[in-house]
């Protein structure tokens, strides 16, 4: 059976039509010289759900070249903070990981932090210096990345670099696709239940050089509270090590988020990215309706993006509170 017409809205066809027009050149450039805007590459930005994952993964597996890297850039910089300290420097570490690619891929891209933006700062010099060809989705303009009032002037030389060798395309179309439903595979199999985790025991998992206590894990079923979960300095680097092993994830006792501390929310974020971008399945037991977990959305990046996957999740009507 044929596979139906995707039908994209207007910033999709724009984008689309421009992702097209790099593919048919990425891996022909050997063939001709290449200037410093033969590798110009596109920056794709928009809010959660507009289509701009679902853009760049039709795009990159239409490119015919085998010197192509995608990556989650959560998964990225674990990777790469990895590899500083095997190889002792981010160039030496940057360099394993691109390896020849002449097109590198990175989905969610973003910087809050200081020293996160140094990293990429580094990475994108590497990357434009080898005239590599650079796609990226943003929920983010360029100019509204790490919009710490009192650090983004020192980010301004690599916006600018960014805008140097990317055209920028917003995919900001009025419907967030994501809360159409439709999909039950993956991360979608999962349930966003307004009640309690059914009672189970507990044991002790070893993560981030600490002991995270779930309820229970067995055949890659993880079941823990949020409080345990989100409540230690874990990072996103560490939910990727858990995802490992752990392919089905049970969170339980979520509060309304604007009730805990901001770290304990950034790492639900982090949790919740990992997870969609792995396609693991997720459920979730809450104490409030979906459309009142988030509270006061500013206090914490990215968490409107989370509650727009958390909308993928099926809430079934027979598994009320008891």
């Amino acid at each position: 059976m044929e596979t139906p017409e995707i039908v994209l809205d207007a910033d999709q066809r724009q984008a689309a039509e421009r992702l097209d027009a790099i593919a048919a050149r990425v891996g022909k450039r050997w063939r001709f010289h290449v200037g410093q805007h033969g590798s110009r590459g596109l920056y794709l930005y928009g809010g959660p759900g507009r289509g701009k994952t679902m853009l760049m993964n039709r795009f990159f597996e239409s490119v015919r070249t085998t010197r192509k890297r995608r990556y989650h850039f959560h998964a990225f910089f674990a990777r790469l903070n990895a590899g500083i300290h095997e190889y002792g420097s981010i160039d030496a570490s940057a360099a394993a990981l691109l390896g020849d690619a002449e097109l590198i891929c990175f989905d969610e891209f973003h910087v809050h932090d200081s020293g996160d933006a140094r990293l990429v700062a580094r990475l994108l010099d590497t990357l434009f210096a080898r005239h590599i060809t650079l796609v990226v989705t943003s929920n983010y303009p360029p100019h509204d990345l790490l919009p710490n009032p009192y650090m983004h002037p020192l980010f301004v030389p690599t916006i600018d670099r960014i805008l140097e060798h990317l055209d920028v395309v917003s995919v900001n179309g009025p419907t967030d696709y994501r809360t159409l439903g439709g999909r039950h595979t993956g991360f979608a199999a999962g349930h966003y239940v307004v009640g309690a985790c059914p009672a189970t025991g507990a044991v002790d998992l070893p993560v981030a050089h600490r002991r995270l206590r779930a309820r229970s894990i067995e055949n890659g079923v993880i079941t823990v509270d949020f409080a345990e979960l989100c409540g230690i300095p874990v990072s996103a680097a560490d939910f990727l090590e858990l995802t490992a092993e752990l392919h089905t994830w049970v969170v339980c006792d979520v509060p309304p988020l604007g009730t805990v501390p901001p770290d304990w929310v950034m790492r639900f974020v982090n949790l919740v990215d990992v997870l969609y971008d792995a396609d693991f399945e997720l459920s979730v037991f809450a104490e409030v309706p979906l459309a009142e977990l988030g509270g006061e959305v500013r206090r914490v990046p990215d968490l409107y993006r989370t509650l727009s996957r958390l909308g993928e999740l099926r809430e079934p009507a027979n598994l009320e509170a008891r």
